[in-house]
């Protein structure tokens, strides 16, 4: 209780914003100052390369105009804890896609640095709560698409050495292991059947590294071989429910189910197209996204996935980051628990976050996955062969290291 008091006292007069006429919008406040907002996706990062190349000296991001989120937006909106995208368009993959998704993730170090007093940098679920205690925002880094690490695991690595938490499989376009959601909307070729045996090895080791799997921008062929595969939980960071606006970046029910049989989450997207599958949509639209994976999956499974500033289009009523708790206000007015909404805040999240950390500690003692993609199915004018012996070998995985997570998967549920 003190915590609560203490929080909700700091949240009051860091924004001083005083009491708001709405008492579910009063109730949304308080529950906020409670668990914190865990948003999983915002692309501001890819907006300070855009807009101005990564200059951040040149920016103040208590006064950036134009963009769905800025800092005093952050703290009105009463951000609890963000997963920066350190995305890069799928045009860069086979050629800088590594040096630019490093330069991303560089920019999110130093906008950490620069504003100590808003974020705090963290890599933990104890982190993020330890950033809420404090009154900043936590701050994580996901990659968003595997065409960054270049089908490397040693990459793979690095970045999670780096601070990355958590890897989008595919962006918009596929990888040399892993078909990408426009396989499904038929406007691009299948080339793995999901995941190819390399995408399969990548599973197990991000399971090992303890990084969160996201299939936010896979088929559902993907999505299936994923939830079978994985050890740990998996999360969607940025997706909507199928069954009310059928977009191929979105999950349908059947999917939902498996993500509620393996304690996973699906974090709900605000862009409209995805939303209502048009260009116009309202918060009312977005609430009914969030009330349909809650009857269909629970509310143990729910998170929020704004997508803010990587989308052209967002529902009247959350406009920008500000405006969240409109949304929380929605949920509380059409009946949602106090338990509910902030399982959805952030409680999920950090049980996720906190499975997969067991689930890395768990293979301690599994040695780094060192067998390289072949190189036949990377072999392209801007790749050597450098370490191949024989550029032409047949793929070998280890079966132990795909049967090992096979049998993490089953403790879950008797641990």
């Amino acid at each position: 209780m003190l915590r609560q008091v203490l929080v909700a006292s700091l949240w009051i007069c860091s924004f001083d914003l005083g009491l708001a006429e709405d008492p579910h919008l009063n109730r949304a406040y308080q529950l906020m100052s409670e668990t914190p907002l865990i948003d999983g996706h915002n692309d501001l990062p890819w907006q300070l390369r855009k807009l101005f190349n990564n200059q951040l000296n040149t920016v103040d991001l208590n006064k950036l105009e134009g963009t769905h989120t800025n800092i005093p937006k952050i703290k009105q909106g009463r951000l609890g804890a963000q997963f920066w995208a350190a995305y890069v368009p799928c045009e860069t993959q086979y050629k800088d896609a590594v040096r630019q998704t490093l330069e991303q993730i560089d920019v999110i170090h130093r906008m950490c640095e620069t504003y100590p007093d808003t974020f705090k940098f963290v890599t933990t679920s104890q982190g993020i709560l330890d950033a809420f205690m404090e009154n900043k925002t936590a701050s994580l880094i996901g990659v968003e698409g595997g065409h960054s690490i270049d089908s490397s695991l040693g990459t793979l690595r690095t970045m999670y050495q780096l601070g990355v938490r958590y890897l989008t499989l595919t962006h918009s376009c596929n990888t040399p292991w892993a078909d990408n959601w426009r396989v499904d909307a038929g406007s691009d070729p299948v080339q793995s059947n999901g995941l190819s045996p390399f995408g399969k090895q990548l599973i197990v080791e991000m399971n090992r590294l303890g990084m969160l799997i996201d299939l936010a921008h896979v088929p559902v062929s993907v999505m299936n071989q994923a939830l079978t595969l994985s050890a740990a939980p998996v999360i969607f960071s940025h997706s909507s429910a199928y069954a009310v606006c059928p977009h191929s970046r979105n999950v349908p029910d059947e999917v939902l189910l498996k993500v509620k049989e393996t304690r996973g989450i699906v974090m709900v997207n605000f862009y409209n197209d995805y939303v209502t599958c048009s260009q116009k949509a309202n918060i009312s639209d977005v609430a009914d996204h969030f009330d349909h994976i809650k009857k269909v999956g629970g509310a143990k499974i729910i998170g929020f996935g704004g997508d803010y500033d990587g989308v052209t289009r967002v529902p009247d009523g959350l406009e920008d980051v500000s405006k969240v708790p409109n949304l929380v206000a929605e949920l509380l007015r059409r009946g949602w628990t106090d338990e509910d909404v902030k399982d959805a805040l952030g409680n999920n999240l950090l049980r996720v976050m906190s499975e997969v950390e067991r689930v890395r500690d768990n293979m301690k003692n599994q040695v780094p996955d060192d067998v390289p993609i072949p190189y036949a199915e990377v072999e392209n004018p801007c790749r050597t062969s450098f370490g191949y012996t024989d550029a032409g070998a047949a793929h070998s995985v280890s079966a132990a290291a795909l049967l090992l997570p096979l049998a993490l998967h089953a403790s879950m549920f008797t641990n």
